[in-house]
């Protein structure tokens, strides 16, 4: 698309309050986004900001496209740094969401692109508790997507006391053989993880982690852990074989 039809889409999307005029304006800009040019032509028209206003909007449809279109906008670096302002509010939203619903996950989805790298991880400190919530509530699909920002954010040492501290006691169910192949080699992944970055810090305070942490259910008070691990040593899959090698030599 040139540059005045995007113009006129991110006008339009001011403009209107349609809910199904919004959505498709933003379905547009979001198949446009797939395009690297046009990621930068929607920033340098403020379309980040029009795209960012659409998720205080009260209709779930509205909502998903407009964190879709962030999340295609989002593989850019300079975009990633204006989208950033919204990472809480992304987080609340997730939060709020039905569980499982579409708004849920094309929030989870933003979220994981955002948290490839270190640099937004402090804003979602807060939304850990949340995240391990719809670990242990939520259905495949939405593991699988929670999963990868939780490795995400466990690959960052700055984020491991965050994430020990936090409670789920359903974590050790999910080191099954029976487990989806996708889930279990991502919380392996998110448990190798966190064991590398403890190992790497000198002298962690046990004093600060409850009995229900993930920081007792890893390493403290892990017989049932240890037990699963031992088993899914011999799972078919390599990937997990090599993700239990690596807890087991941490």
């Amino acid at each position: 698309m040139d540059v005045d039809a995007l113009q006129k889409l991110i006008h339009l999307l001011q403009a209107t309050d349609d809910p199904l005029i919004q959505e498709q304006a933003l379905i547009t800009l979001s198949n446009s986004a797939a395009f690297s040019v046009n990621q930068d032509i929607i920033r340098n028209l403020d379309g980040l900001s029009v795209i960012g206003g659409m998720l205080s909007n009260c209709t779930p449809k509205v909502k998903e496209k407009a964190l879709n279109a962030l999340n295609n906008l989002c593989m850019n670096i300079k975009n990633q740094e204006e989208i950033q302002v919204f990472i809480t509010q992304v987080c609340r939203t997730v939060e709020s969401a039905p569980m499982n619903s579409d708004v849920q996950l094309a929030g989870l989805r933003l979220l994981t692109n955002m948290s490839v790298t270190s640099d937004y991880h402090q804003k979602m400190i807060n939304s850990i508790p949340c995240f391990l919530r719809l670990l242990s509530e939520g259905t495949e699909r939405t593991q699988i997507q929670v999963l990868k920002v939780l490795v995400n954010l466990s690959a960052n040492p700055a984020m491991t006391r965050h994430l020990l501290r936090a409670q789920v006691p359903s974590l050790v169910l999910l080191f099954n053989k029976c487990t989806n192949k996708d889930i279990l080699v991502r919380a392996l992944t998110f448990a190798a993880n966190l064991k590398k970055n403890m190992n790497d810090e000198e002298g962690t305070m046990i004093e600060e982690y409850s009995e229900n942490s993930i920081f007792f259910t890893l390493c403290k008070d892990s017989a049932p852990f240890a037990q699963r691990l031992a088993s899914l040593l011999h799972h078919p899959d390599t990937e997990v074989k090599e993700q239990v090698v690596r807890i087991l030599t941490q």
